[in-house]
């Protein structure tokens, strides 16, 4: 491949990862997946993914971690496998190009198997980054559908802001936006989350409750509405009152050490605290920017491993280039 000002060398480009603020979770279904009616917000931890020409054809991962929740990045898959390597394959396959040659280096910041999406902001940085260093061309229409083949939460993090997700998630609609929303992520130190495993003790924890008299969970069909209106009005303290996760129990089931931990947030100032998503990541919603500051140096005092952030953010985007 010739190396133009139209065609770099090598592309960077940034996806974030996301917390949901609402998430719906309704029965298990024949097919084996769960309806969800879910309120995600893109913030301002991102990951990067640098596609770069290689000599021969061929689809090769690297990654770093760090970053300021010091990622470790020990265990992850670093072939065909990866998603990112799925997400240049898929580009490639529909582009037409027969033997693609590309490295693409990721650089992790976003908890892994943390329930904030970094997974899926990689194959969405990686969607980008090929589609702008082979030239393809593809639209954000094309993107788009390439990213829902990858998982459902790989087409929010190439649009980001605010969206409803239904469907299994991957059903998107913009939800308007207003004053940024600032958190405090706490990163767990022990292992990841399974997010099936997660979603297989809801089931369990469900099939006990009803066993017992309780009512089967309702199908999700919307997203609730107060969510909607904090997120529109960017009211903090409207959006504490109504931020939920039907994961959460099952989560903390699985890592009944964050129990403690939320507590704790809680009682340092947070307006709410919530798992994100699968866990085990947490999410703690402070009152403005500067009660972030504090939250995460309080936090970071007695050991925990914070970082104030905030959203909505943009979704995956060019951050550098090289010809």
């Amino acid at each position: 491949m010739s190396t133009t000002a139209q065609t770099p060398a090598s592309v960077t480009v940034s996806a974030p990862g996301k917390i949901n603020v609402s998430l719906q979770v309704g029965p298990l279904r024949p097919d084996g997946y769960h309806a969800v009616a879910s309120v995600y917000l893109a913030l301002s931890l991102r990951e990067d993914v640098t596609a770069t020409a290689a000599p021969k054809p061929g689809i090769a991962v690297s990654v770093t971690g760090g970053g300021p929740l010091r990622i470790p990045v020990a265990g992850i898959p670093l072939g065909l496998d990866n998603l990112v390597a799925r997400a240049a394959a898929a580009l490639a396959e529909h582009a037409g190009i027969a033997d693609p040659a590309v490295e693409l280096t990721i650089t992790k910041r976003v908890p892994v198997a943390g329930g904030m999406g970094g997974g899926s902001a990689d194959a969405a940085a990686a969607l980008l980054a090929c589609n702008l260093l082979w030239g393809s061309g593809l639209d954000a229409a094309e993107l788009r559908t390439l990213a829902a083949g990858l998982g459902a939460d790989v087409p929010f993090a190439l649009e980001g802001g605010a969206a409803v997700g239904l469907g299994v998630g991957d059903l998107l609609t913009e939800a308007p936006a207003g004053t940024p929303l600032h958190w405090v992520l706490v990163a767990s130190s022990g292992a990841g989350l399974s997010t099936p495993a997660v979603y297989g003790r809801l089931d369990a924890l469900r099939s006990e409750a009803e066993s017992g008299g309780a009512d089967p969970a309702p199908e999700p069909y919307a997203a609730d509405p107060r969510v909607l209106e904090a997120l529109r009005t960017g009211n903090a303290a409207a959006l504490a009152d109504v931020i939920s996760n039907d994961l959460q129990p099952a989560a903390l089931s699985l890592a009944p050490e964050l129990v403690p931990v939320l507590d704790r947030g809680r009682a340092l100032g947070a307006l709410a605290g919530i798992v994100s998503g699968s866990g085990p990541t947490l999410a703690f919603l402070a009152a403005d920017a500067a009660s972030a500051a504090h939250l995460e140096a309080d936090l970071r005092s007695e050991g925990h491993n914070a970082l104030a952030v905030h959203g909505p953010v943009a979704g995956a985007q060019r951050t550098a280039s090289k010809t």
